[in-house]
């Protein structure tokens, strides 16, 4: 029950600290001109380790909640839900604010035109950690705005009010939020508001059903290729087959005679069909004849030649000590990884109606404002006048993070003065996929007379990951000298070793690569914690000791052994092996989150098989404990599909395969029987969860691996060798 009373917060005021949080940043990196490495370095770490806050507008609450006749609220939430369940978790945050209850309470994407735009992005693993703060204080200052108004209409003190499930009471008397909102036009806006005390919390840190199961299991219309506006069209766009090819010319004659072609719309940088029907759209597009300019063929291995630590530009992202001297008892071991897809399983895809000055966006897409602004610059409209629907995703990964297919769609509405819906063949998607880019990594290191790390060094390679996306300013890469993605995971977080750094090299791909589900975080972590197994073997110390006394004693290292332990003990951490089976252990952090993995594996009929995961992570205060155990699930199957199977391949200039089935991920049955998970709460707010938990599973296996073979395994996706 909420009762008025005095307010002791200003929003405004934090909402100018946020901002203010952010230039700083901005100052901070004009100023490694001046400073570069050692500010640079100092950069990097805050970037690698800094929870992002929300920063746009967070002080008119009519924009974020809606309260309908049936007194209801409709959150418009300016973050995407992609599967994550972060519209359960926002739904707990207001509701327990709002003193209602879950079942009064339903999440929508935030349409452009509402005025409630994240500028940033649906991603990095932030919806919840950065819309914690301002969200329940939206909620409050609605709550405290309702109870005024409805004070005013009942004649009554503010502090004689409560709120119960939506409805207003005191002295006899009572409206609900509708009745409470009738008539009124203008409100009156508190300076300050007061959150509500965590000890009264309903439902926040509550495990909580996902609100839009119902809608998912019974099939509803919610996603992107779902999209429907009346008399649309059909639209498809020529693409080349070849990595960097370039248009030429095109013959659309035999194509524009087709059954059911409305239009060949030919552009500077596309030619595009619209038509009656898909198949009718598609048939067209084979039938159009398109000249390119191709470079000169390449393969899987000119990849590998170039993905080779030393080629490219360097930066040391990490330095403390001396650099180790080549000579002494020395350790050195190389690792790789390929080039991996998104593959999720709703293709990209928009449909967009232009009419006059107005544009209407229909898409799955974690970028609304970018695609606003890009839809708009093309068209030549004001902005305010495109508007951007965002759907539910069927899978996001990061795969989109750019939806520039709007602007393809949007052109071709606007030829044909009707509705186009557009969508990725599977071909398409496999082939202009942003790519997880492919990495080399050298670590090396040397033990001291104690049997711990004198020296640690990790050198990687990698393509781009967030240099040249369209969500970083170009002014970003030169001034960090760094991907500010790729080097996710690959800084040294055993600071209690003498001597350590970590050295990014850039190599420019030929093919686009970019953000892929925690970044680099799952190669580097991969790399290094692989290395730290075989260091521990060498010193003759158990892998789980051999972290715990290297690890630093600041607040993210006593976070990070406390997942250690909890991992290690939950699972009940052996380095014996036993019936055929073996565990290997691992742990990272990221975005400010600490995890770390127990993986239990055999190996039968020479494949790797994982039986159990343990989980230990602390991701700061649960909102939903369940929502956060379904991300660590989720995170474990999508990291074991991509270190066990998940390839692409360069051949004659192609990438390749271009279909499920040839691109092997995992299935149901290399499903772990039990994947355990335990949370911690090392701080009092919530942190990043999405990405987090798929560090550490690609070293824990190869680890395990290490046990029951005796040969470190270097490559991803782990093979085991055969003998022949």
């Amino acid at each position: 029950m909420a009762k008025g009373g005095n307010t002791s917060k200003r929003v405004s005021r934090r909402k100018f600290l946020i901002r203010g949080g952010l230039g700083t940043v901005g100052i901070l990196a004009v100023g490694t001109y001046l400073f570069r490495n050692n500010i640079r370095r100092e950069l990097l770490g805050l970037v690698n380790t800094m929870e992002l806050p929300y920063t746009d507008n967070t002080d008119k609450p009519m924009v974020w909640f809606e309260v309908t006749s049936e007194n209801r609220i409709l959150l418009h939430s300016p973050k995407v839900e992609m599967g994550q369940g972060t519209f359960t978790g926002l739904a707990q945050m207001a509701a327990d604010e709002l003193y209602i209850s879950m079942d009064q309470i339903r999440v929508v994407h935030a349409a452009s035109a509402t005025g409630n735009i994240d500028s940033f992005a649906t991603g990095g693993s932030t919806s919840i950690s950065s819309l914690w703060q301002p969200l329940r204080e939206l909620a409050a200052l609605l709550r405290q705005m309702l109870l005024t108004e409805a004070a005013h209409k009942m004649d009554l003190d503010h502090g004689q009010l409560s709120i119960t499930d939506g409805v207003i009471s005191g002295a006899g008397k009572s409206l609900t939020f509708a009745q409470t909102i009738d008539g009124v036009e203008n409100w009156e806006i508190p300076d300050k508001v007061v959150l509500r005390n965590a000890a009264e919390y309903q439902y926040i840190g509550k495990p909580m059903a996902r609100i839009d199961l119902k809608a998912k299991v019974y099939g509803e219309p919610i996603f992107g290729m779902d999209a429907e506006l009346p008399n649309m069209l059909y639209g498809a766009v020529v693409r080349p087959t070849k990595i960097g090819a370039s248009f030429v010319s095109a013959d659309t004659s035999a194509a524009e005679g087709m059954p059911g072609v409305i239009k060949i719309i030919e552009e500077p940088d596309f030619v595009g069909v619209v038509a009656r029907s898909l198949i009718e759209a598609e048939n067209a597009k084979a039938a159009i004849e398109v000249t390119w300019s191709s470079p000169t063929d390449i393969d899987t291995a000119a990849i590998v030649d170039m993905m080779t630590v030393g080629n490219g530009k360097s930066t040391v992202i990490q330095k403390n000590g001396n650099a180790i001297e080549e000579g002494r008892d020395l350790t050195s071991i190389e690792f790789r990884s390929p080039i991996g897809a998104h593959a999720q399983i709703e293709p990209n895809g928009v449909l967009a109606s232009v009419e006059d000055d107005h544009a209407t966006i229909k898409i799955s897409t974690q970028v609304v404002g970018l695609t606003r602004k890009e839809v708009a610059e093309r068209l030549g409209l004001e902005v305010e006048n495109v508007n951007v629907i965002p759907t539910f995703l069927g899978g996001g990964f990061g795969r989109r993070l750019h939806t520039p297919h709007a602007v393809q769609a949007a052109v071709m509405s606007k030829a044909v003065g009707k509705p186009v819906k557009y969508f990725f063949t599977r071909k398409e998607e496999f082939q202009h996929d942003m790519f997880r880019p492919p990495t080399h990594h050298i670590v090396k290191g040397i033990l001291n007379s104690g049997g711990l790390l004198d020296g640690l060094e990790h050198h990687f390679v990698s393509g781009d990951v967030a240099n040249d996306s369209a969500l970083v300013p170009g002014l970003l890469p030169p001034i960090l000298g760094a991907d500010i993605g790729a080097i996710r995971g690959g800084f040294i977080q055993y600071t209690k070793v003498p001597n350590f750094r970590s050295v990014y090299w850039r190599v420019d791909l030929p093919f686009a690569t970019s953000w892929w589900r925690s970044l680099g975080l799952l190669a580097n972590t991969f790399a290094i914690e692989s290395f730290m197994d075989e260091m521990a073997l060498k010193a003759n110390e158990n892998a789980v000791n051999f972290r715990l006394r290297q690890i630093g004693d600041d607040a993210i290292g006593m976070r990070l052994k406390s997942v250690i332990k909890a991992a290690s003990e939950k699972a009940g951490y052996s380095e014996n092996v036993s019936d055929g089976r073996a565990m290997g252990f691992a742990a990272s952090i990221d975005a400010g989150t600490p995890c770390a993995q127990v993986a239990e594996v055999s190996i039968e009929d020479n494949e790797i098989k994982v039986h159990k995961v343990t989980v230990a992570l602390d991701p700061g205060l649960a909102v939903n404990p369940d929502q956060i155990r379904a991300q660590c699930e989720g995170c474990v199957i999508m990291g074991m599909s991509a270190v066990l199977y998940e390839q692409m391949f360069v051949e004659e200039g192609e990438l390749s395969p271009t279909i499920y089935g040839p691109y092997q991920m995992a299935l149901m049955k290399h499903a772990p029987k039990e994947i355990d998970v335990v949370l911690l709460q090392g701080k009092d707010t919530p942190g990043a969860v999405g990405e987090p938990p798929l560090g550490p599973i690609g070293a824990a296996i190869a680890n395990a691996v290490r046990r029951l073979t005796g040969n470190r395994l270097t490559e991803l996706p782990l093979r085991i060798p055969k003998i022949v």
